[in-house]
């Protein structure tokens, strides 16, 4: 599936004029990824017993639109490699960046626009719904970066809008265009946000946690960057007085390499035991849209291919 998935977004012609403006589009959506959205979008078309090929258009267009979203934070976070390759305001310039990601979500929509017009009273507006949802969640990641008192209910906001509502859209719009029942679609839609934020949780794990060589991208990027993340959250309520005070001061110094603070902030995490505690949330919100994937009112035979990419991302490290 994944690999004829690879073959629909690789069968997008970029070939046009300005080339200064698609080469840099062609590049990011050849670089691959996991193909996630899309993945999970005709995965749920199959599940509700979809039709023909009405969903290749869906699903090139919710994975342009998440390209387009990586091009532009990858430009506000200033990251120097994305999958193991130079972004493309690094290879490029900002200005680049910034238009050819425009370019991208003006495509995702001409994309939708494909879909059968019969569905577009369901489509477009869960479409933008999630467009600017991924906005405010961009913008409220960004906000924290400047505000210190940031609670974990207010983070799991914030990835619920930045991550868990793509992947959600994505299963709902497999299911409106295999004209699933109302209810199913909610239901997937749920399990999608689950699985969202479980997937959110495991990017701020393997971002201390994992390696170079399999992130694609340098590793402890949030503890430079000083980022609100579930960990530093979760440490800093968790820390006696010394603790979060030397958390802080690694965290905020300029006077050390970054290999140290990486070091130093990781060891707080590790006697807080912060990667346990992460691990247990990510299970339980697992839990949470397997649960949901047994209420969908189809065979169990169809939710199959669901349920393995569930456990498949539940054990990923990357």
């Amino acid at each position: 599936m994944s690999q004829d998935i690879e073959k629909i977004i690789r069968e997008i012609n970029w070939d046009s004029k300005p080339i200064n403006l698609y080469l840099p589009i062609a590049y990011t959506m050849e670089s691959g990824g996991k193909r996630l959205r899309p993945m999970l979008a005709d995965i749920a078309f199959e599940m509700f017993s979809g039709r023909g090929d009405t969903i290749k258009d869906a699903a090139r267009a919710i994975e342009i639109f998440h390209n387009f979203t990586l091009l532009h934070d990858d430009l506000m976070d200033n990251s120097p490699t994305r999958r193991n390759r130079p972004t493309v305001h690094t290879r490029w310039n900002a200005n680049t960046a910034i238009l050819s990601g425009d370019a991208m979500l003006i495509k995702a929509y001409e994309f939708l626009g494909k879909t059968p017009s019969q569905y577009w009273e369901k489509l477009l507006p869960l479409f933008t719904k999630t467009a600017l949802e991924v906005c405010e969640g961009q913008q409220f990641d960004m906000d924290f970066e400047t505000i210190d008192d940031i609670c974990i209910e207010d983070y799991f906001e914030m990835i619920r809008l930045k991550t868990a509502v793509l992947l959600a859209c994505a299963l709902k719009m497999g299911a409106i265009l295999a004209d699933a029942s109302d209810d199913d679609q909610q239901t997937i839609y749920s399990l999608g946000i689950a699985l969202g934020m479980a997937f959110q949780l495991k990017d701020d794990y393997l971002d201390t946690y994992g390696t170079t060589e399999t992130l694609g991208k340098r590793v402890g990027d949030d503890i430079l960057s000083y980022k609100k993340t579930f960990l530093l959250l979760t440490a800093l309520h968790k820390a006696d007085d010394s603790q979060k005070k030397r958390l802080v001061s690694a965290m905020s110094t300029k006077d050390i390499t970054d290999e140290q603070k990486i070091k130093t902030v990781t060891l707080i995490y590790n006697e807080l035991d912060i990667p346990q505690i992460c691990e247990k949330v990510i299970d339980e919100y697992y839990i949470q849209a397997n649960n949901l994937l047994e209420k969908i009112s189809v065979p169990s035979e169809s939710k199959e291919p669901l349920k393995t990419l569930i456990n498949k991302l539940k054990i990923r490290e990357k």
